[in-house]
């Protein structure tokens, strides 16, 4: 038994509490090294005769990656504390504890176990509810609709008139939002991410302005807190994008600086290097990236942090906002996100505060900070395997499951999976038009644990390159639009609202063979379990379905109809880039 690849660390995505009562316990082995494990656990002021009261319960394997194994159970501790180890069988028995190995269960002492001393409510992971049953539509509010040209910017294109630029206006507002609600409401949607509305001078409004104001080409405050209401009354959360890694350049305050450079009040609202500023050939001060048109906020400072907050705080307090995405949210300080969650939550405890970080973001989620980030790690390894064809169903399920294991399960229940956005190819592009393809990415997305968001004209098969191809004019010509596709994926969205299993409700687990060229992996609650098989690749392929089904009633999720096999033995054939949800 490798002990080196035996893993285990309290307080983390190892251990946690899922709620008020109930401890989550993962422990990582050597993949294919371990035959089984029993956690062993008790109180630790339980003790009979000098010798400590301990019970022991199996663990299940839960996920393979190309390295490890990943084990878990959840218990609910009597007194809310726990002292805990592991029971490992494989080629040889060991007991594995915080200070190292044993042979045997020791009952003498509890101090070598690992320990969560004690399960404090307020110490939880608690995202609000309401997310883990929320699909997302993210608006990028330019290119959605024009419902009022009388606001339009100056030199705004004819709606599709032409190619999107990084300069070109079309006109897009919120009045196109209200307009077009119906299509949201049909298509299932209950959330809206809207990019940047604030005051800028770019088409993206990622170069803030003013962050207190709405930016003219989408109307007035009045329009949106009509659009927040409407939305609302047709049962759809709104979140807003906010940047406060960095401001635009002509953020009156960096103005102030470039004017009166260290005279300016405002000088230490950036990180300014040297005077005179200067923004070639290179910035003399902090930027995102390299780009001089977007200097990097100060947000340690009291006077930034406390106009920031006052943003966070305004935007709730007057228009009843749902959530915040924030942008770049990884290049700015802990102890302001940490500030910023309990200033917003004291406003409206079940607002929802999503960071946008591509990486590995433990140190985000630990409940003082963001409820979610934008995870990009899980959807990245289905692109890869469904659409570009690039990783094995091996690499698949390894890449998944890591993506799975990353972060505390109430933490991945309310994860922003997306397959495109403003800042990517449009997913069918990515599938060279292959709308097969694409509708197994969809089934996957949503299917998949966390909160599924749909990139604005996906659902009617909308294709672009790279920004800024992915940032077209929505089309509204119906004759134009994908409408099969469009009820694919509204058929997706209600299945996932029905059916506890098909969404967060329901256990992941993959069933496959790594070596296979499909991939099939159950969702399972309570006495239900769904079956989700893919063939990924150009030929038809024959599936044999792991589970015994005779005398057992089967829905075919995607076409309504039912089965009643009386073989043991069931397959299932499917076509070039085929697909099957079975309800079992």
């Amino acid at each position: 038994m490798l002990k080196e690849a035996i893993f285990h660390s309290p307080k983390s995505n190892y251990a946690y509490a899922y709620n008020e009562k109930t401890l989550h316990i993962r422990l990582r082995t050597k993949k294919q090294d371990v035959a089984s494990v029993d956690l062993i656990h008790g109180d630790p002021y339980k003790w009979d005769g000098g010798s400590w009261n301990y019970e022991t319960k199996p663990m299940k394997k839960i996920a393979s990656t190309e390295l490890f194994d990943y084990w878990f159970t959840s218990l609910e501790p009597d007194f809310r504390r726990l002292r805990y180890g592991f029971h490992l069988t494989g080629d040889e028995t060991i007991v594995y504890t915080e200070k190292g190995f044993y042979p045997e269960i020791i009952t003498h002492d509890t101090a070598d176990y690992f320990c969560f001393p004690y399960l404090n409510s307020e110490d939880v992971f608690a995202p609000p509810a309401w997310v883990r049953d929320t699909v997302w539509y993210q608006i990028f509010p330019e290119r959605f609709a024009n419902g009022n040209k009388a606001n339009d910017p100056e030199g705004a294109l004819p709606w599709g008139s032409a190619e999107p630029t990084p300069t070109n206006f079309f006109g897009g507002d919120f009045e196109g939002v209200i307009e077009h609600i119906d299509h949201l409401v049909e298509l299932g949607i209950t959330g809206i991410y809207f990019t940047p509305i604030f005051k800028a001078t770019t088409n993206h409004k990622y170069d803030t302005i003013d962050y207190m104001e709405i930016d003219p080409q989408f109307g007035d405050k009045e329009t949106f807190k009509r659009l927040v209401q409407v939305c609302h009354e047709n049962g759809i959360k709104v979140m807003l994008d906010a940047v406060f890694n960095h401001s635009g350049f002509y953020f009156p305050q960096f103005q102030d600086v470039l004017e009166k450079g260290e005279q300016s009040k405002y000088k230490d609202w950036f990180y300014i290097w040297d005077y005179p500023v200067q923004t070639e050939p290179m910035p003399n001060y902090d930027t995102f990236a390299f780009t001089h048109m977007m200097p990097k906020l100060n947000t340690a400072h009291p006077a930034v942090r406390e106009y920031l907050l006052e943003v966070g705080r305004y935007w709730i307090r007057e228009f009843d906002i749902d959530g915040w995405r924030l942008d770049v949210a990884n290049e700015v300080g802990h102890d302001f996100w940490r500030e910023f969650r309990k200033e917003v939550k004291a406003i409206k405890p079940d607002v929802y505060i999503l960071g946008e970080i591509w990486h590995q973001s433990m140190a985000w989620l630990q409940g003082d900070q963001f409820d979610a980030v934008m995870n990009y790690p899980y959807s990245h390894a289905a692109i890869q395997y469904f659409a570009k064809e690039e990783i094995s169903t091996r690499d698949f399920m390894y890449k998944t499951a890591e993506a799975l294991m990353m972060y505390p399960e109430n933490a991945t229940e309310v994860a922003f999976n997306l397959l495109g956005s403003h800042d990517t190819p449009r997913i069918l592009t990515v599938c060279k038009d292959n709308k097969e393809k694409l509708k197994q990415l969809f089934t996957f997305l949503l299917s998949s644990p966390g909160t599924p968001c749909i990139y604005y004209g996906d659902e009617i098969g909308m294709n672009g390159e790279q920004d800024p191809g992915c940032r077209k004019c929505m089309e509204w010509d119906t004759t134009k639009q994908d409408r099969e596709l469009f009820d694919f994926i509204a058929t997706l969205i209600r299945l996932r609202k029905e059916i506890p299993a098909f969404g967060n409700h329901g256990t992941f687990q993959f069933i496959s063979d790594e070596n296979d060229k499909h991939v099939m992996y159950t969702k399972t609650f309570e006495n239900e379990t769904l079956l989700f098989a893919f063939n990924n690749s150009a030929e038809v392929v024959t599936v044999p379905i792991p589970f015994d089904l005779k005398g057992r009633k089967v829905t075919h999720l995607l076409t309504g109809d039912e089965f009643a096999y009386e073989a043991e033995k069931v397959e299932v054939t499917l076509p070039a880039h085929g697909y099957v949800a079975l309800k079992l």
